[in-house]
């Protein structure tokens, strides 16, 4: 009893934090047989594969298999069925994708790609459109923050993280490589080839390389219909073609394996090329489309995580990344513009952990980033930016019971020519998780944290031509979550496996930043002018039933309920209205029947009505949306030569509903979309 009780005093004093115990690393031929490995052996890996816990409080999880059931094209697509997560999507295979997580805005997520944050020091957001679902083995949502032990201290900085991870080799029956060709085609002119080819080198040593190539002319047909509030009279009226939204992308990225029963290490190199257009605004029947866009995205990383001792482990991260992108606008109606932005990332981080005892872990991470951004546009300043983060973290746990605080601290300090002074920042977060199983057998789990973040202004928010200000204050944000679970995968009958989750959460955003203008026609400048009271309730089921023999039913339901309202200033018109883009009420249903090898896949998303300004006003007035997808596949296995083929078709928008995720960006009809997939 002693060492609880002596672990809570340390934790009131210093709310320290969490783990993960390590794994031994298996060869590669011996590893557990996944999913992903042979589409014969999926019933028996459904039953017999266990998965790791590394985090107190689990995340919600879409793995490979589910991914191919839900008619998803991009990860943006995928993430729409997680609960509490907003998508903002301009239209198209190549709009840009981001998201928003219970409100608190895109900056406050951060994206984990293969265990290293996704960085854009320029803007903040990390458009989704630009990683590929192809080689993707798992999606990973956490509010508040991953708990692992021995992580970066970067983990411990966003107000959620999502953690996008990548197909790792698995050989089986003596292989010595793996070859995934993949091929999609379908509506807007898409065709989607795809490689993965996978070479084992050494017992503990693999080396994947995935590549891809994506065109698509982006044109479908829409309606665009606009009525006037008073009257109810219809102003415009037209069905006509999207344009501008066509897309020519390709991806190449690397990664080698290695290690030993002690040591592991991960080495990855990513490359992007794009060149698309921007679907412009549809305002006042007006057609924009003279917006185009060059990206590049090249990052190499490095991992490797030692067990120095029985209780003490290492983990080492090294990343470069530069960002690429040229920006035109030739619209006759709108300013000439023609810039190139080039950004740089450095990253450095050191994590450790120490097990007191087999209760009780304690964790230190240093972590270390440079960002630089170069422009031609006339009068840039030419910032960068130095950013230390320090965390430290600690964790209790026992058969019923877990505990994680942690303490961040971030130090910042900015540099920018022609400025005589710029940001400097400190600020220490604290976080709290809690998770307790009364009555462990019986599947029940309370799970609870609290915590407090910030998100430092972005290059574009202090520096940008015009429109910046270098005396922002970073964002505030302060969370807290209340959940319960019930789960039991032992059931009777044809009843196999039933999940419910049923939470609720308080988030208070302070200093938010926003465009305001400044007195000069068509002047807008970055002001702390914000703060949003945001409430919600979140919930979940998922049902597993098998009534015969071969044949399987999965049933995922999930509804968010969101009250996130302006609390600034009670003598703004909008106090207490509900903020730009987000739906008091959204849902998802999920439905998959599978028979052998045949798969039919149904799924429904439902986002309520909004309000696209600070204003909730009749003429502000967003309606609700709504798309139904339907997907069937077929598996065919070659047991003698260990290859299989998948047939997918999938028909999205089945009820071709005219809808409108951002305003003035009309999102396509009834589209079809068929896969084929070769494994050897």
């Amino acid at each position: 009893m002693k060492q609880p009780i002596r672990f809570l005093l340390l934790m009131l004093l210093s709310l320290f934090f969490k783990d993960s115990l390590f794994a031994v690393e298996m060869p590669l031929d011996s590893m557990t047989i996944t999913a992903r490995d042979s589409i014969s052996l999926l019933e028996a890996v459904v039953i017999k594969a266990q998965k790791r816990r590394e985090s107190i409080i689990p995340p919600q999880t879409i793995d490979a298999q589910q991914l191919q059931k839900l008619n998803s094209h991009s990860i943006a697509d995928a993430m729409r069925y997680f609960s509490g997560v907003q998508v903002k999507d301009y239209g198209g295979v190549g709009g840009i994708k981001t998201i928003n997580l219970r409100s608190m805005g895109s900056q406050h997520v951060g994206i984990f790609y293969d265990g290293v944050e996704l960085g854009n020091a320029q803007n903040g957001q990390i458009d989704l459109g630009q990683y590929s679902l192809s080689n993707m083995e798992s999606i990973e949502l956490y509010n508040g923050q991953k708990g692992g032990t021995l992580q970066p201290a970067k983990d411990f900085g966003s107000s959620g993280t999502v953690y996008l991870r990548t197909r790792k080799p698995t050989f089986i029956n003596g292989q010595s490589y793996q070859l995934r060709i993949g091929m999609k085609g379908g509506s807007f002119g898409l065709a989607n080839p795809s490689l993965v080819w996978e070479k084992k080198l050494g017992r503990f040593t693999a080396l994947s390389l995935s590549t891809e190539y994506l065109y698509a002319t982006g044109k479908y047909r829409f309606r665009y219909r606009r009525t006037i509030p008073e009257t109810n009279s219809v102003a415009y009226d037209t069905t006509a073609v999207r344009q501008n939204g066509d897309i020519n992308a390709t991806r190449v990225e690397a990664t080698l394996f290695g290690g030993s029963s002690n040591l592991k290490y991960t080495l990855k190199s990513y490359n992007y090329f794009s060149n698309r257009g921007i679907p412009g605004a549809i305002v006042n029947n007006v057609w924009r489309r003279g917006e185009r866009i060059t990206d590049e995205n090249h990052f190499a990383q490095a991992i490797a995580e030692a067990r120095i001792t029985e209780k003490y482990r290492l983990k080492a991260i090294s990343k470069y990344a530069y960002y690429y992108t040229h920006y035109i606008n030739r619209d006759p109606t709108l300013l000439q513009i023609d810039n190139r932005f080039h950004q740089e990332e450095l990253y450095f981080s050191l994590a450790q952990s120490l097990s007191l005892s087999s209760h009780w872990h304690i964790s230190l991470a240093y972590d270390y980033l440079w960002n630089r951004l170069r422009s031609d546009i006339r009068d840039f300043v030419f910032p960068w930016r130095h950013t230390n983060l320090v965390a430290l973290s600690s964790t209790y746990s026992s058969s019923q019971l877990e505990i994680q605080g942690s303490l961040l601290g971030s130090f910042i300090c900015d540099y920018a020519r022609f400025l005589n002074t710029t940001p400097r920042y400190g600020r220490v977060a604290p976080a709290l998780l809690v998770s307790y199983s009364p009555w462990k057998r019986a599947g029940l789990r309370v799970d609870a944290f609290c915590k407090g973040s910030f998100r430092m202004p972005t290059f574009n928010d202090l520096y940008y031509t015009d429109v910046g200000n270098s005396k922002l204050k970073p964002e505030e944000t302060r969370q807290y979550s209340l959940t319960l679970n019930y789960g039991n995968q032992r059931l009777k009958g044809f009843w196999k496996g039933v999940n419910v989750t049923l939470g609720g959460y308080y988030n208070r955003v302070k200093n938010k930043i926003v465009a305001y203008p400044k007195g000069q026609q068509f002047r807008w400048t970055m002001l702390n002018l914000g703060e949003v009271d945001i409430r919600g309730l979140e919930s979940s089921m998922m049902l597993l039933i098998a009534p015969f023999r071969q044949f399987e039913t999965r049933l995922h339901l999930q509804y968010t309920y969101q009250r996130a309202i302006d609390i600034t200033d009670k003598r703004d018109s909008y106090f207490h209205h509900q903020i730009p883009y987000v739906p008091k009420h959204s849902g998802s249903v999920s439905l998959g029947c599978s028979y052998k090898t045949w798969q039919l896949n149904y799924c429904f998303v439902y986002v309520g009505e909004r309000y696209n300004q600070r204003e909730n006003t009749i003429y502000n007035y967003t309606q609700p949306w709504y798309t139904s997808d339907l997907s069937l596949s077929y598996d065919l296995t070659f047991p003698k030569k260990n290859n299989s083929l998948r047939i997918l078709l999938e028909c999205n928008n089945i009820f071709n509903q005219q809808y409108e995720v951002i305003l003035n960006y009309p999102m396509p009809g009834t589209n079809f979309k068929i896969s084929l997939l070769w494994q050897i």
